[in-house]
Formats: structure tokens, sequence, C-alpha cells
């Protein structure tokens, strides 16, 4: 059988057809249902072939159904949350050069294909493109194949053992790769998908467990600030049997109540361009290292981890390298061919390999360790940021005359952005936060504004930044 995410899916479908694949408030539909639901989204547009299709819906099942019949059709899809602003949404649907987008109108009152769709997905073909912060001012799309998705279900299936039973919270937002880690390895093994209403996911962490809890969630998948969050709470749900962390470095410190609860927790790493996660470690059983962090351990299935030096050569364990990814996770790289291709590299020997620009070294166990970045990308509310990215747009803003942008740490280790700024005679800080507001999601626009005369330089000409004043924030959300 073809190893693309619409034929595993199909598989798992007709195996367990009575079974529970999404979970609601106010529905449960099997994955029979399921499947038939895909099949009357992709009949809308089946025949007019589309290469690349956009998607901008809210979350529920007719949006996961949308991803599978895109799919299934032999195109890839491009997410965005409907809540982002048009402007960005707008230029990843155009450099995706998508065909038609898939909205919940375009979705409602479905109804049943009289004949089921032919699959056309191939392994090598995309599944999707997931927009990620640039350094140039606008985003780079990430495209991933379809065998790299399925690799990936197998490695969690294989680390977890998720099937029949297991319900996973679905929680993370759709352009971020954790969606597709709560999303796929759940629907291509077996179990069932969890998701809250836009009210009780945009509401409090008590509600959203008490929803987890109403409806037997077994799998929460989320950032270290959620884990350290749930570390206050006293009622985690009795099902909660697994938590997994990714996105951003995780601390002893988040999860001092957790790990005496006996439910397994998990620090993942990986970036976007090699399919979700390249790493697991188990850390309610393990010691911190010396800084407070936990490691982020060994390579998945399918997957090769190695620490290299500036000339791509394994250093000695416990030497300093950047983290590069080997293996059936690593993507087809940026659409449009961005600068930053050049992280992919092709050896000599036919294989491809992702230079991370993370920096870390194996322990003697041979787990790794993750140190920090080689460059000024920030994780926040465990999304990729460029901080350089927010900065250039900031600059081009008519209400400034100069700005900076940098990122710092709170009393928790979690990262947020401030902003340096030479504003125009009589300008508001409103009409700033609003430009910025118009062109990126909430999570980048900087927490706090600086009023500054100037900014100060080095004697090289670039920003002191041991000169910019730090606005001191407390940890949590």
């Amino acid at each position: 059988m073809k190893r693309t995410v619409y034929s595993v899916f199909k598989k798992t479908a007709d195996k367990y057809y009575d079974k529970p694949a999404i979970i609601e408030d106010d529905r449960v539909l099997t994955y029979a249902e399921l499947d038939a639901m895909v099949d009357a989204i992709a009949a809308k547009f089946y025949d007019c072939r589309p290469q690349s299709v956009g998607i901008v819906m809210h979350h529920g099942a007719e949006l996961i159904a949308a991803m599978l019949a895109v799919m299934k059709s032999g195109a890839f899809y491009v997410p965005a949350e409907p809540t982002l602003p048009q402007e960005r949404i707008d230029y990843m649907m155009k450099t995706a050069g998508v065909d038609i987008i898939i909205t919940d109108n375009f979705c409602r009152h479905l109804k049943p294909a009289e004949v089921a769709t032919i699959d056309r997905s191939e392994p090598d073909g995309l599944a999707y493109v997931l927009y990620t912060s640039g350094t140039s001012g606008k985003p780079k799309g990430v495209s991933v194949e379809n065998h790299s998705v399925v690799n990936y279900c197998e490695a969690f299936e294989a680390e977890f053992n998720t099937g029949p039973g297991d319900v996973m919270l679905q929680y993370s937002v759709c352009s971020f790769d954790i969606f597709v880690e709560e999303v796929y390895t759940t629907l291509l093994n077996g179990a069932a998908l969890c998701i809250p209403s836009h009210a009780v996911h945009n509401g409090s962490l008590a509600g959203l467990l008490k929803f987890a809890e109403r409806h037997g969630v077994t799998i929460i998948d989320g950032f270290p600030y959620l884990l350290a969050e749930m570390n206050k709470i006293d009622s985690i749900p009795k099902s909660v049997r697994l938590i997994i962390s990714g996105g951003d470095v995780i601390r002893a410190s988040y999860i001092t109540r957790l790990k005496d609860l006996g439910i397994k927790i998990y620090n993942t790493y990986g970036p976007s361009e090699t399919t979700v996660c390249s790493n697991y470690f188990r850390v309610d059983n393990a010691q911190p290292l010396a800084d407070g962090t936990l490691p982020i351990g060994k390579a998945v299935k399918g997957v090769e981890v190695k620490i290299l030096d500036k000339n791509l050569k394994e250093v000695p364990k416990g030497t300093v390298g950047e983290i590069c990814i080997f293996g059936e996770g690593v993507s087809r790289g940026y659409i449009n061919n961005a600068p930053e291709q050049a992280n992919f590299v092709s050896l000599d020997d036919g294989t491809r390999m992702y230079r991370s620009g993370d920096l870390g070294y194996e322990l003697p166990d041979g787990n790794i360790a993750f140190l920090h970045r080689r460059d000024d990308q920030v994780m926040i509310l465990g999304k990729r940021v460029e901080p350089e990215e927010v900065e250039n747009v900031l600059n081009i803003c008519p209400e400034v005359e100069r700005g900076v942008v940098r990122a710092f740490l709170d009393d928790n280790g979690l990262h947020y952005l401030t902003a340096y700024i030479i504003p125009k005679d009589g300008v508001k800080l409103k009409e700033i936060r609003n430009y910025l507001s118009d062109r990126f999601a909430n999570f980048m626009v900087p927490e706090f504004f600086v009023k500054v005369k100037s900014i100060p330089l080095t004697r090289r000409g670039k920003v002191d930044v041991g000169a910019l004043p730090v606005v001191m924030k407390e940890g949590g959300v």
C-alpha cells in the first residue's frame, strides 16, 4: 500500500469504521462518517484538478475533512486561521499559487457524494505547505511530502502506542506543525480527535481542562507555557495518560507537580522543515541539566540526528555543534526557493539533511541537549518568530522614524518581544500597534513598546543591545 496521508487514513477508516474519529461538544463522527464527509467536500472541486488549495476555516470536523479531501485529490493544502490579518493570508495564498480556497461557507450544506472520488495522492507528492516567520519581513512556506507525514505518524505510534481508545485534544492553530501531530497521528492510528469550540479554546485553561475531562481526553499536546500553567492547577483530568511538550525549551520547574500525577510527559524537538519532530525525550522521570532545562532526547523512527561542526563534520560526544537532521522527515524545502533553502544540504552520497541553526551537544547516554539558536530566532507561545521580520515591518510603518525589535526572557525562561521606537511627532502607540496587527498574527506583535530618542549603537554601527532598557516581565501567559 502506498504511504500517503489519505491512503493510510482510508485503511484506518475501513478498519475502525464505527469507532469515533472526531469528537465535539455537540456531535461525534465515526471514521466512516468522516470519510464520507471527505468525499462530499472533494466532490465539489475534484474535477477542477487543483494543484494547491488554500484552507481558511474555523476548527471542526469540516476543517479536518477538507484537508484530507485536498490530499486525496492529489493536491496540497495551505492552511491559515481566519483570524490572521488578511494581508498575511493573501501573501501566503498568492506565493503558494493556490488554485482555489476552501472556507466554512464552501463546506456548508454538504451532500453525500454520489461516487467516491479516486485517491490521487502519491508518497512523494506534497501534503501541505506551512508558513513560518522569515527574516525578509515575509513568511516562508515549508513544503512537506506525504511520505514524511506518514513516517512521523509511524514514529509517534511506535513511541506512544496510540490507537482506539485514545483521545487527542486538538488545541494548536492549523498553521503550526503541532496541529499536524495532533490530527494525523490520531486519525492514521485509529484514535479520536477531540476539538473544542472556539469559545472553549479561547477561554480559560480551567474550562479547556473541563472539556478534556468531559470527553475522556488521554493525550494533551502543547507548548511549554501550557505545561507551566497546567502545573499550577489541581484538577488535571484523570483520563490523561500522556502530555507532550514541543516548540520551545522545557524546564524542570514547569512540571514540578505534573510529574507526580503518574502521567508520562515528553519533551519533543524538531523544526517544521523536518516534519513536526525529530527527537523525543521522556521528562517526568528524568533529572534536569545544570541550567534547569531537560534534554531533547534521541532521534525518532526513520530519522537520524547528528551534531556537526561548521564544515559539516561530526563532532566528538560532548562537543557543541549544530543540530543537523537526516532521513524521512526532511521536507522538500521552501516554496518558491526562499534564501533559507541553503539550509537544506544534499550530500555526495545522495542523502539530504537539514541544518537546524540550533546548537547542542550529545550527552554521555546518547541523548541530545539543546543550547540555543545560532541566530536570533525565538519561539513565542510555541511558534517560531524572527525578531528581524517584525523589525523590518516596523521600520516601514509610516508612524515610525526608526525601530528595533529584540527578544528577552521572562522569569519562566520564555521569550517575549520588546520594540524600541523613535516615533514621528504626534503619533499614538495605538496607530503603530494597529499597523503591526494588520500584518502579523497576535503573537508576533511586541508585548512592550519603548519610546527612545535614539537607538544606541556600537562602534561598529550595530545596535548596542546592552544599552537598551529591558522591560522586565513576570513568568506566565
